[in-house]
């Protein structure tokens, strides 16, 4: 079983059902597959050979969604650039992957020419929409000049299917190699986790370069056979509109977008019956927006809250919706197919309750880092992958996230975790979000400093909001400083980049 074979029997099971909504266009699965067979034997046909790299830079788009299957169905190896990059960053991906074949959307034409000469393994390059390039081809064109039908390759659970960039907060991005098995053993995990039925409308916000958007949000719909409503930008009217519109089932997204949402004037007059399904993941729900989330989503149970990161494929763990509400700030439990454990420096297993590095292995994780052995040896340690993740698991073997190893704050001698302040922030009723971070201090080596961003037209004084902090949390935990702004600054994951936060509060402001 190989990953393309998931579109080649739905295609067959239910020709005529929607696959694919994408602003004015429709697809059935029978169109979807022919097109995917279409580029397949396009990029055969331009030279593409079992294992090379295919990178895309692209929108969510039909287009994206086709090149994915397409690379998948002739043994290739997919590689989705994050289209928030700069030119710099693109073409550090390219050269870091090997890519020979390149497509890009038409917007991203004034990005992509003037690296054109610094890249060093590219050969064909496809341009998709009107607007061309010198030596470019045609996106529609080579799919109307290409043989029809299935291609005759030979792909594997064992055959790398994509390699996934880490949209990490520091350094140059990580190359994670991800096997056909192990989506499709992320599927399974998804699937039953999820509590996922066949022939649901989902909405697809999230950007497809990210392995929760695209193997848990897209590639677990065709799966299923239902039909995947992709959304090119986030706007939280239009957002409202499809889902009055279609019918929408299932809505996935960062906690960002929902604020957003729930920030829309008069968002309850718009028909939310069809959702049954809400999830979220990438950094903390608070509890209060979980619960004004289903007064807007009435039909949905609860919010499923998804935990994994890019080398898991992405599942870890999965809350779901019965427990969203009975255990607060929790990611649930591990996935059924996978192994975690919680350790400590030595990787020995911590009692439940106490605090540790969160470790898993199973047939979802990676087969390493791309170029860099090194990497994958220290993150692979043992068998087991390192996840740089805090946490805790409590006697039902439900875990909770505590904060990133390298986020942790110490302050003479005493080890905070920045997380559990935002969890105090994120209940005051003024705030809208907030994030935790170290600075120096001469005396006590590290204090705490707050970003909060207020809800709109509330005011707070950095007094109230330090005061409010000592009535819930130790003292030397309560931030020292505090900075309101008007956003924090994330990745294109929804991560917030502390990184920045720490470099603004280094300069003088």
């Amino acid at each position: 079983m190989n990953v393309g074979q998931i579109l080649t029997l739905t295609a067959n099971k239910f020709p005529e059902r929607t696959a694919i909504i994408f602003e004015d266009r429709r697809f059935t699965y029978r169109e979807f597959n022919e097109r995917v067979n279409q580029l397949a034997q396009a990029l055969v046909q331009r030279g593409l050979r079992k294992g090379e790299k295919v990178a895309v830079l692209l929108f969510n788009s039909n287009h994206f969604v086709e090149a994915y299957f397409a690379t998948a169905k002739v043994g290739g190896i997919f590689t989705p650039i994050n289209f928030r990059f700069a030119q710099e960053e693109v073409r550090y991906i390219l050269n870091h992957s090997d890519a020979r074949l390149f497509l890009f959307g038409e917007e991203f034409s004034d990005l992509v020419k003037p690296i054109r000469s610094h890249l060093k393994k590219v050969e064909v390059f496809i341009s998709v929409g009107v607007k061309q390039l010198k030596g470019d081809l045609n996106y529609e064109g080579l799919l109307k000049k290409s043989k029809r039908g299935e291609p005759p390759v030979k792909v594997f659970e064992k055959d790398v299917c994509q390699l996934m960039y880490t949209s990490g907060t520091t350094g140059k991005p990580k190359g994670a190699l991800i096997t056909h098995g192990n989506i499709l053993w992320n599927l399974v995990n998804a699937i039953v986790e999820r509590e996922e039925k066949e022939g649901e409308v989902s909405l697809v916000v999230g950007p497809l370069y990210h392995t929760a958007a695209l193997n848990n949000h897209f590639t677990l719909r065709v799966a299923l056979a239902g039909t995947s409503v992709l959304v090119k930008n986030f706007e939280a009217k239009r957002v409202m509109e499809i889902i009055e519109k279609e019918k929408v089932n299932v809505i996935s997204g960062a906690p960002a977008m929902y604020n957003l949402l729930l920030t829309l004037p008069d968002i309850e007059r718009y028909d939310t019956r069809s959702i049954t399904k809400c999830t979220t993941g990438a950094s903390i729900l608070p509890h209060e927006t979980k619960e004004r989330l289903l007064k807007l989503f009435h039909n949905a149970e609860g919010i499923y809250d998804v935990y994994g990161c890019t080398e898991a494929s992405p599942n870890i763990a999965i809350l779901r919706a019965r427990d969203s509400l009975r255990k607060r700030e929790c990611v649930g439990p591990p996935v059924p197919f996978l192994e975690v454990r919680i350790v400590d420096q030595k990787d020995r297993d911590v009692p439940a309750g106490e605090i540790g590095e969160l470790i898993c292995r199973g047939p979802n994780v990676m087969k390493g880092y791309y170029k860099d052995r090194k990497a994958t040896l220290e993150a692979l340690r043992g068998g087991w992958l390192h996840t740089g993740d805090l946490a805790r698991m409590d006697e039902e073997k439900f875990i909770y996230i505590v904060d990133r190893k390298k986020d942790m704050i110490v302050s003479g001698g005493e080890n905070i975790y920045p997380r559990e302040i935002e969890e105090v922030l994120y209940r005051h009723p003024k705030i809208q979000e907030a994030a935790i971070v170290g600075v120096p201090d001469p005396t006590w080596g590290e204090s705490v400093k707050a970003f909060v961003v207020l809800r709109k037209g509330e005011m707070l004084k950095e007094e109230e909001v330090i005061e409010y902090c000592k009535k819930y949390l130790a003292s030397y935990k309560k931030p020292r400083f505090v900075k309101f702004v008007e956003t924090l600054p994330r990745n294109p994951s929804g991560k917030v980049l502390k990184t920045v936060l720490k470099e603004k509060s280094h300069r003088k402001e």
